[in-house]
Protein backbone atom coordinates (compact mmCIF):
# COMPACT_ATOMS: atom_id res chain seq x y z
CA UNK A 1 0.00 0.00 0.00
CA UNK A 2 1.35 3.13 -0.93
CA UNK A 3 1.80 5.54 1.89
CA UNK A 4 1.64 9.16 2.52
CA UNK A 5 3.68 12.68 3.61
CA UNK A 6 2.51 14.20 6.42
CA UNK A 7 3.88 17.04 6.88
CA UNK A 8 2.58 19.48 9.76
CA UNK A 9 -1.10 19.54 8.79
CA UNK A 10 -0.82 18.43 5.17
CA UNK A 11 -1.45 15.47 4.14
CA UNK A 12 0.32 14.75 0.67
CA UNK A 13 -0.85 11.58 -0.87
CA UNK A 14 -4.38 11.23 -0.69
CA UNK A 15 -7.28 13.56 -2.25
CA UNK A 16 -7.00 16.45 -4.15
CA UNK A 17 -3.44 16.94 -4.95
CA UNK A 18 -1.87 19.80 -2.76
CA UNK A 19 -0.77 23.02 -4.28
CA UNK A 20 2.70 24.53 -3.75
CA UNK A 21 3.65 27.87 -4.79
CA UNK A 22 7.36 29.27 -4.92
CA UNK A 23 8.59 32.05 -3.34
CA UNK A 24 10.99 34.08 -5.50
CA UNK A 25 11.96 37.05 -4.23
CA UNK A 26 15.71 38.54 -4.42
CA UNK A 27 15.98 39.99 -1.09
CA UNK A 28 15.19 39.50 2.55
CA UNK A 29 13.06 42.20 2.08
CA UNK A 30 11.25 40.95 -1.21
CA UNK A 31 10.75 37.40 0.65
CA UNK A 32 9.26 38.69 3.79
CA UNK A 33 6.12 41.02 1.61
CA UNK A 34 6.10 37.63 -0.65
CA UNK A 35 5.85 35.31 2.64
CA UNK A 36 2.90 38.07 3.78
CA UNK A 37 0.58 37.54 1.14
CA UNK A 38 1.16 33.64 0.58
CA UNK A 39 0.36 33.31 4.01
CA UNK A 40 -3.19 35.12 3.11
CA UNK A 41 -3.51 32.40 0.23
CA UNK A 42 -5.56 28.98 -0.07
CA UNK A 43 -2.35 27.18 -0.51
CA UNK A 44 -1.48 24.18 1.05
CA UNK A 45 2.78 24.44 0.79
CA UNK A 46 5.65 26.86 0.21
CA UNK A 47 8.63 26.83 -1.87
CA UNK A 48 11.55 28.88 -0.90
CA UNK A 49 13.24 28.83 -4.43
CA UNK A 50 16.70 30.10 -3.00
CA UNK A 51 18.32 29.97 -6.04
CA UNK A 52 16.80 33.58 -6.76
CA UNK A 53 18.23 34.76 -3.42
CA UNK A 54 20.89 37.36 -4.19
CA UNK A 55 22.79 36.23 -1.26
CA UNK A 56 22.51 32.42 -1.76
CA UNK A 57 26.20 32.10 -1.56
CA UNK A 58 26.26 33.27 2.29
CA UNK A 59 25.13 30.74 4.19
CA UNK A 60 24.45 32.86 7.09
CA UNK A 61 22.47 35.06 5.19
CA UNK A 62 20.62 32.23 4.13
CA UNK A 63 19.67 31.34 7.46
CA UNK A 64 18.93 34.70 8.82
CA UNK A 65 16.41 35.22 5.10
CA UNK A 66 15.04 31.15 6.49
CA UNK A 67 14.65 32.53 9.50
CA UNK A 68 12.42 35.59 8.61
CA UNK A 69 10.11 33.37 6.24
CA UNK A 70 9.61 31.10 8.74
CA UNK A 71 8.57 33.27 11.38
CA UNK A 72 5.92 34.76 9.01
CA UNK A 73 4.58 30.84 7.54
CA UNK A 74 5.08 29.56 10.79
CA UNK A 75 2.54 26.46 10.18
CA UNK A 76 2.60 26.06 6.88
CA UNK A 77 4.46 23.63 5.18
CA UNK A 78 8.04 24.89 3.85
CA UNK A 79 10.11 23.16 1.08
CA UNK A 80 13.67 24.72 0.76
CA UNK A 81 14.80 24.16 -2.95
CA UNK A 82 18.40 25.26 -4.68
CA UNK A 83 17.79 24.95 -8.53
CA UNK A 84 20.56 24.40 -10.74
CA UNK A 85 20.97 26.55 -13.51
CA UNK A 86 21.44 23.07 -15.74
CA UNK A 87 17.31 22.17 -14.45
CA UNK A 88 16.12 25.71 -14.94
CA UNK A 89 17.11 27.53 -11.88
CA UNK A 90 18.69 30.91 -11.74
CA UNK A 91 22.21 29.95 -10.72
CA UNK A 92 24.95 27.53 -10.13
CA UNK A 93 26.98 26.49 -7.09
CA UNK A 94 29.73 24.29 -6.62
CA UNK A 95 28.81 20.34 -5.93
CA UNK A 96 30.57 21.53 -1.95
CA UNK A 97 28.75 24.89 -1.75
CA UNK A 98 25.54 22.80 -2.61
CA UNK A 99 25.83 20.49 -0.30
CA UNK A 100 27.03 22.23 2.92
CA UNK A 101 24.17 24.51 1.79
CA UNK A 102 21.82 21.97 2.29
CA UNK A 103 23.48 20.39 5.10
CA UNK A 104 23.53 23.77 7.03
CA UNK A 105 19.53 24.13 6.53
CA UNK A 106 18.88 21.24 7.29
CA UNK A 107 20.34 21.56 11.13
CA UNK A 108 17.99 24.68 11.52
CA UNK A 109 15.27 22.52 11.85
CA UNK A 110 13.31 25.41 10.09
CA UNK A 111 12.23 23.51 6.51
CA UNK A 112 9.96 20.57 6.68
CA UNK A 113 11.06 19.25 2.82
CA UNK A 114 14.23 19.87 0.79
CA UNK A 115 14.09 19.20 -2.82
CA UNK A 116 17.43 17.51 -4.20
CA UNK A 117 18.23 16.74 -7.79
CA UNK A 118 18.16 13.50 -9.30
CA UNK A 119 21.25 13.99 -11.34
CA UNK A 120 23.64 15.14 -8.43
CA UNK A 121 26.16 13.19 -7.20
CA UNK A 122 24.76 9.63 -5.84
CA UNK A 123 27.15 9.98 -2.97
CA UNK A 124 26.23 13.13 -1.82
CA UNK A 125 22.65 12.21 -2.58
CA UNK A 126 22.71 9.60 -0.43
CA UNK A 127 24.10 11.46 2.15
CA UNK A 128 22.11 14.64 2.35
CA UNK A 129 19.03 12.15 2.38
CA UNK A 130 20.39 10.62 5.34
CA UNK A 131 20.92 13.87 7.04
CA UNK A 132 17.43 15.11 6.52
CA UNK A 133 15.88 11.74 7.53
CA UNK A 134 17.69 11.75 10.82
CA UNK A 135 15.97 15.63 11.19
CA UNK A 136 12.78 14.50 10.26
CA UNK A 137 13.05 16.49 7.27
CA UNK A 138 11.13 14.99 3.82
CA UNK A 139 13.47 14.72 0.55
CA UNK A 140 11.68 15.56 -2.86
CA UNK A 141 14.42 14.29 -5.40
CA UNK A 142 13.34 16.08 -8.52
CA UNK A 143 14.22 16.17 -12.17
CA UNK A 144 13.42 18.50 -14.79
CA UNK A 145 13.93 18.49 -18.39
CA UNK A 146 13.04 22.12 -20.17
CA UNK A 147 14.06 21.22 -23.76
CA UNK A 148 12.01 17.93 -24.61
CA UNK A 149 9.98 15.30 -22.86
CA UNK A 150 12.01 12.10 -22.67
CA UNK A 151 10.45 8.13 -23.41
CA UNK A 152 7.67 6.73 -21.32
CA UNK A 153 10.04 4.43 -20.45
CA UNK A 154 12.80 7.07 -19.42
CA UNK A 155 10.26 8.94 -17.20
CA UNK A 156 9.16 6.17 -15.06
CA UNK A 157 13.08 5.27 -15.06
CA UNK A 158 14.03 7.84 -13.30
CA UNK A 159 10.62 8.02 -10.59
CA UNK A 160 11.67 5.02 -9.56
CA UNK A 161 15.05 5.61 -9.73
CA UNK A 162 14.75 8.73 -7.34
CA UNK A 163 12.29 6.17 -5.01
CA UNK A 164 15.33 3.67 -4.52
CA UNK A 165 17.62 6.47 -3.80
CA UNK A 166 15.18 7.18 -0.66
CA UNK A 167 13.05 9.77 -2.23
CA UNK A 168 9.79 10.31 0.22
CA UNK A 169 8.65 12.49 -2.85
CA UNK A 170 9.96 11.62 -6.58
CA UNK A 171 9.40 14.38 -8.71
CA UNK A 172 9.81 15.24 -12.60
CA UNK A 173 8.82 17.89 -14.66
CA UNK A 174 9.05 18.09 -18.83
CA UNK A 175 8.70 20.49 -21.75
CA UNK A 176 6.03 19.31 -24.34
CA UNK A 177 6.77 19.75 -28.17
CA UNK A 178 4.07 18.72 -29.08
CA UNK A 179 0.77 17.42 -27.55
CA UNK A 180 1.38 13.96 -27.27
CA UNK A 181 3.92 14.72 -25.32
CA UNK A 182 1.61 15.83 -22.79
CA UNK A 183 -0.03 12.30 -23.22
CA UNK A 184 3.11 10.49 -22.85
CA UNK A 185 3.92 12.63 -19.20
CA UNK A 186 0.19 11.53 -18.15
CA UNK A 187 0.78 7.66 -19.09
CA UNK A 188 4.63 7.48 -17.50
CA UNK A 189 2.35 9.03 -14.49
CA UNK A 190 -0.14 6.13 -14.50
CA UNK A 191 2.40 3.75 -15.15
CA UNK A 192 4.35 4.08 -11.76
CA UNK A 193 1.03 4.95 -9.84
CA UNK A 194 -0.30 2.22 -10.42
CA UNK A 195 2.50 -0.68 -10.37
CA UNK A 196 5.65 1.27 -8.95
CA UNK A 197 5.45 3.87 -6.10
CA UNK A 198 5.09 3.70 -2.71
CA UNK A 199 5.47 6.81 -1.88
CA UNK A 200 3.52 10.24 -3.29
CA UNK A 201 4.76 11.28 -6.87
CA UNK A 202 5.31 15.05 -8.55
CA UNK A 203 4.37 14.86 -12.21
CA UNK A 204 3.82 17.63 -14.36
CA UNK A 205 4.17 18.88 -18.54
CA UNK A 206 5.24 22.65 -18.42
CA UNK A 207 4.18 25.68 -20.63
CA UNK A 208 0.97 26.06 -22.32
CA UNK A 209 0.65 22.67 -23.88
CA UNK A 210 1.27 21.05 -20.39
CA UNK A 211 -0.91 22.91 -18.38
CA UNK A 212 -3.40 20.34 -18.17
CA UNK A 213 -0.97 18.06 -16.94
CA UNK A 214 -1.41 20.79 -13.32
CA UNK A 215 -4.64 19.89 -13.00
CA UNK A 216 -5.19 16.02 -13.54
CA UNK A 217 -3.50 14.82 -10.44
CA UNK A 218 -5.76 12.75 -8.62
CA UNK A 219 -6.62 11.20 -12.28
CA UNK A 220 -3.43 9.95 -13.56
CA UNK A 221 -1.60 9.86 -9.67
CA UNK A 222 0.37 13.33 -8.97
CA UNK A 223 0.24 14.04 -5.42
CA UNK A 224 1.25 17.81 -5.97
CA UNK A 225 1.04 20.92 -7.88
CA UNK A 226 2.37 24.12 -8.10
CA UNK A 227 0.64 27.27 -8.71
CA UNK A 228 2.08 31.11 -9.11
CA UNK A 229 1.22 33.99 -6.46
CA UNK A 230 2.76 36.79 -9.30
CA UNK A 231 5.78 35.75 -10.71
CA UNK A 232 6.22 31.79 -11.75
CA UNK A 233 8.64 30.14 -10.67
CA UNK A 234 8.50 27.36 -13.89
CA UNK A 235 6.39 27.80 -17.56
CA UNK A 236 2.39 27.17 -17.50
CA UNK A 237 1.96 27.31 -13.67
CA UNK A 238 -1.89 28.84 -12.91
CA UNK A 239 -2.33 31.41 -10.50
CA UNK A 240 -3.37 29.62 -6.86
CA UNK A 241 -7.22 30.72 -7.04
CA UNK A 242 -7.77 29.55 -10.46
CA UNK A 243 -5.81 26.10 -10.04
CA UNK A 244 -7.71 25.75 -6.52
CA UNK A 245 -11.00 25.94 -8.59
CA UNK A 246 -10.20 23.62 -11.27
CA UNK A 247 -8.87 21.15 -8.89
CA UNK A 248 -11.92 21.31 -6.95
CA UNK A 249 -13.91 20.62 -9.94
CA UNK A 250 -11.83 17.88 -10.95
CA UNK A 251 -12.28 16.50 -7.86
CA UNK A 252 -16.01 16.68 -7.40
CA UNK A 253 -16.05 14.95 -11.42
CA UNK A 254 -14.49 11.82 -10.60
Amino acid sequence: MKRTIKVKNVTIGEGIPKICVPMVGETVEQLAEEAKALKTMDLDVIEWRVDFFEDVEDVPKVIGALSEIRSIISGIPLVFTFRTAKEGGEKQLSQAAYKTLYIEVIETGMVDLIDLELFTSESDLKMLIKEAHSRNVFVIISNHDFLKTPSKEEIVSRLRKAQELGADIPKIAVMPTHPRDVLTLLDATLEMDENYADCPIVTMSMGGKGMVSRITGEVFGSALTFGAAKKTSAPGQLPVSKLREFLALMHKSI
